[in-house]
């Protein structure tokens, strides 16, 4: 049995409000980060699976991610599967 490194990027859909990345934006502007038009916050879960199959185990993870790990309705999640 084969162990994946699995890694799932969560981020907010492009049209819902962000305000914890508004609040970045501003402090990287308060900082004197100059340039930075934009910042949106997200998370990056990272799982171990031991499994038989790379594909099996990123629809195992989706529905982890409709289930658990996202909030389908306002975010958007991408899984990503390694060996």
């Amino acid at each position: 049995m084969k162990e994946f490194n699995v890694k799932v990027e969560v981020k907010l859909k492009p049209v819902v409000l962000d305000p914890q990345g508004k609040t970045v934006l501003t402090a990287l502007n308060n900082l004197g980060f100059k340039g930075v038009d934009d910042a949106r916050v997200g998370k990056l879960i990272e799982l171990k699976i031991k499994d038989d199959d790379a594909a099996k185990v990123k629809e195992r993870v989706e529905d982890m991610c409709m289930k658990l790990l996202s909030n389908p309705v306002i975010e958007d999640f991408v899984v990503n599967v390694e060996e």
